[in-house]
């Protein structure tokens, strides 16, 4: 089992779980509309806003998005060219210190995912983390990069073989251990059918191999029972896009939680961690007064006189149990010996009132 701290946090199981509210595209080009999200989204209940830093030069190829023919998957309902989204998506890099001041008013932490090797020491001052996209899981370069300062890392793992997360993975282990593996799909149409896909158990299956990793959920799914699943099964680290207006136009406003659905997702999985406890079976504090309640006593089933010896047809187990009552697994310690004292219908039997 692996933690370490990520800006403001600390990260691991025994740590709430540290949610990310992904901005992404859905500042919309504006600054002052990135910081509102930044203070919105740390009302609602975020631990971090992620920022995605790229060219749109250095991210996609104009001529080869073209080449497919038609835009694909969630990339079909825009309007305007793949090349041409990104563009209007792309951030100035000077932005990065008053997106970091505006997360330090919030309390929140500030990371960004960048998308080109050349930004990176730009970005390195500013941030507490970096996160790699699903779709940056086979560039090694990249990651190498980013692992480099040994900084907490969060590898997305969307459409992905076992195969190339292990090589990603090793990538960021010749740096350093502080890795968060996020389990992905990358579909990003919110259709009530990618819930058929998003494969939480590769969660045990990333437990199993990595221990050391902090287990994580980067999800584009509509609601929050995703998150509820995976931090169930161990994940730490939940990364979901943020927007103020599901309704407005963009690429990522539609499949977005809004302040009210993400303070629902973290109220819910609060209440999830408390539950989840821990591996040790006990009586639990609040439910000590119900013991004597719900348990069987060996009770006598008619009036019993003094000096009788108990038959299996004199006894019946009923509740309650108090504390000096004979658990029906003890009942035989009863069978063949003499009473001491009478005994009423429906009192209990116990060993100090045998020979």
């Amino acid at each position: 089992m692996n933690e370490f701290a990520i800006g403001r946090h600390s990260v691991g199981l025994r740590h709430p779980t540290y949610f990310i509210a992904d901005i992404a595209a859905n500042h919309d080009g504006d600054l002052g509309r990135a910081q509102e999200l930044i203070h919105l989204s740390a009302r609602a209940g975020a631990n971090a806003a992620k920022f995605q830093n790229f060219a749109a030069e250095t991210i996609v190829s104009d001529f080869g998005f073209r080449a497919l023919g038609q835009q694909q998957s969630h990339q079909a309902k825009w309007r305007r060219s793949v090349f041409e989204v990104y563009k209007a998506a792309s951030i100035p890099l000077e932005w990065a210190p008053e997106l970091k001041r505006t997360c330090d008013e919030a309390g929140i932490d500030y990371f960004t995912a960048p998308y080109d090797l050349s930004m990176i020491d730009y970005l390195r001052p500013h941030v507490c983390a970096w996160k790699v996209g699903s779709g940056d899981v086979t560039w090694h370069e990249n990651i190498a990069a980013m692992a480099r300062d040994g900084m907490p890392l969060l590898l997305a793992t969307g459409a992905a073989t076992m195969d190339e997360v292990a090589a990603a993975v090793e990538v960021v282990r010749k740096s350093h251990d502080k890795l968060v593996l996020m389990q992905c799909n990358t579909n990003y149409t919110a259709s009530l059918d990618n819930f058929r896909y998003i494969a939480l158990n590769v969660l045990r299956a990333y437990a199993r191999r990595w221990p050391h990793a902090v287990l994580g959920l980067s999800d584009h799914t509509p609601g929050h029972a995703t998150v509820l699943g995976a931090v169930a099964l161990g994940a730490r680290a939940v990364e979901k896009h943020f927007t103020d207006d599901v309704a407005r136009e963009g690429p990522d406003h539609a499949f977005s939680m809004s302040p009210a659905s993400w303070r629902e997702m973290v109220d819910r999985t609060r209440e999830l961690e408390l539950a989840l406890g821990d591996e040790d079976k006990r009586i639990m504090d609040n439910e000590r007064e119900t013991v004597a309640l719900q348990r069987r006593a060996v009770r006598a089933k008619r009036a019993l006189a003094a000096g009788k010896v108990i038959e299996v047809d004199d006894l019946i187990p009923l509740r309650p149990c108090p504390q000096d009552g004979l658990p029906p697994y003890r009942q035989g310690e009863l069978l063949g010996r003499r009473l001491r004292r009478s005994v009423p219908a429906g009192d209990r039997v116990a060993l100090a009132d045998v020979e």
